[in-house]
This record gives C-alpha cells, sequence and structure tokens, in this order.
C-alpha cells in the first residue's frame, strides 16, 4: 500500500500493489501530481491496471493519460451521476466553475468523470490483487463507498472519517434523510474499521485503529448537532480548525440552513 497526500485539500491518493499491477484509488488534483505518482509507479515497474473512484465529488474523479487507459470503477450510481454530468455540452465549463482558484489552471479535464460502472451490488473490484470490499455508504455524495483490503488491514474510508474535513451531508438531494443515511454510513464505516489496523480518509491523515473509534464519535455527534439545528462544537470547526480549513465553519452553518429551510425550522444557527 502506497499513498500521496496533495498539497490543497490534502486529498489521499492510495495505491494498492497487486499480481500484475497497482490499484489507484482517487489518484489526485494536478498535472503534476498525477504525472508524478505515474512516474514513481513506472520508476518501481508498476503498470496501473485499474482505478477506483470513491464518489463523484470533482476531487476524486480525476485522471491523468500517463496513469493509462486502466478501467477507473466506481458505484454504478456514481459512474451514473458523471455519466448524466459529462451528457452537459457545457460540462467542462460546469467543472472548471467547481475548482479551487489556487489551481484551476493545474487541473487536467479532459479525462474527468469516465467511471466505469461496477455491476449493481457488487461487493469488491473485479482485479488481480488482493480482495477489494467495496462498501457503498448512503452518506456524503450519491454512490459514494469505503474500500476495505483485509488482508492489508486498510479501509479507504472516502470523505469521511476526516481530522481536517467536516462531516458533509447530501443536503441538496429534496428525497433523502441526510441526517439518519450519514448516521447508517458512520455505523456501516464501524462495523468494518473493528477490523482495520489503519484507515485513510479522502483528506487529511491517516490513523490507526485506537483513533478511528474517537474520530467516528466525534463525526457522529457533529451530524447529531446539526439534526438539532446547531452549529456543532467540533475541534474541527472555527477557532480550533487547522491553519487553512477554517472555512469548514461556513460548511458547518450552511448545513445547519439548509437542514433548516428542508424542515421548515427557519431561525439562526446557534
Amino acid at each position: 500500500m502506497l499513498t500521496h497526500q496533495s498539497a490543497l485539500l490534502e486529498n489521499n491518493a492510495v495505491v494498492v500493489q497487486g499480481e500484475s499491477g497497482v490499484l489507484v484509488v482517487d489518484p489526485g488534483l494536478t498535472e503534476s501530481e498525477m504525472a508524478c505518482l505515474a512516474g514513481d509507479l513506472r520508476g518501481r515497474g508498476r503498470e496501473v491496471v485499474a482505478g477506483f473512484a470513491t464518489h463523484p465529488d470533482w476531487d476524486h474523479v480525476l485522471w491523468h493519460p500517463e496513469l493509462g487507459e486502466a478501467p477507473r470503477y466506481g458505484t454504478a450510481r456514481c459512474a451514473a451521476v458523471m455519466e448524466a454530468f459529462r451528457s452537459d455540452p457545457n460540462w467542462k465549463d460546469h467543472a472548471a466553475a467547481e475548482l479551487p482558484p489556487e489551481i484551476a489552471e493545474e487541473v487536467p479535464l479532459d479525462l474527468f468523470g469516465l467511471i466505469t460502472a461496477l455491476p449493481a451490488g457488487a461487493v469488491q473490484i473485479p482485479w488481480e490483487g488482493p480482495r477489494v470490499q467495496v462498501i457503498e455508504l448512503p452518506a456524503h455524495a450519491p454512490g459514494h463507498a469505503a474500500l476495505f483490503i483485509e488482508e492489508r488491514g486498510v479501509l479507504i474510508a472516502g470523505d469521511m472519517l476526516s481530522d481536517v474535513l467536516v462531516p458533509n451531508l447530501d443536503v441538496l438531494n429534496d428525497t433523502n434523510d441526510p441526517i439518519a443515511e450519514y448516521l447508517v454510513g458512520l455505523q456501516l464505516l464501524e462495523d468494518v474499521a473493528a477490523k482495520a489496523d489503519v484507515v485513510v480518509p479522502g483528506h487529511g491523515s491517516a490513523c490507526g485503529a485506537a483513533a478511528v473509534r474517537a474520530r467516528i464519535e466525534l463525526d457522529r455527534g457533529y451530524v447529531l448537532a446539526l439534526g438539532e439545528g446547531r452549529v456543532p462544537g467540533d475541534p474541527r470547526v472555527g477557532a480550533t480548525a487547522k491553519p487553512g480549513w477554517e472555512w469548514t465553519t461556513d460548511i458547518a452553518a450552511e448545513q445547519v440552513r439548509c437542514l433548516a429551510e428542508r424542515h421548515g425550522r427557519g431561525g439562526t444557527p446557534g
């Protein structure tokens, strides 16, 4: 198992070594980062034989030509979201509008969102390597998934269980219950994390078994506070947020506002 962290947003790319090549999960953000990753793999004699996108957010569906033409898997729902997105003639403009201005000129979009759907209900990635269990989670984004490599004792958590990024609920879907969904997702992760030695979140620092239990409880408390209509007291929010991550406070306040609007409560988050 190898990891690489992006300079901006601390995105974690994960490489799983298999029998005939490697699986690359969420490969990075910028042209130079992904080209560097591809070069490092070539230098080790490792061919990319599969990719995986944990969910359809812009920073998890990127790819670079130097990583090759291996299938890039995602859940069926993740692939459907990206197919619909790319069907818009102006999709590239919409994707560019989501990019942080600091790296907007450095993110290659030609291969953006080209995801191969796993068969509905698939529970593992089809490749020649250690068994990679796919755990679809009803949390954060449509088709969001975690990966568990039991042979290596590693859980790749997608955009959950981060020490820098607060839980982001799927609050824009008017037909769901984002609080209940996120809590279910956390429970599914908790069940698997009990068998993991290392957890790698989509953003921030990897952690061991003891620390992940604390992260799960922190995320659960955050989500429950949102359900009560208040900005959570959380070390990732406000003055205690990691330098450069103060914007997570705005995420928390916006989620409270969206949830209040959905439930017709109105008022100012407390």
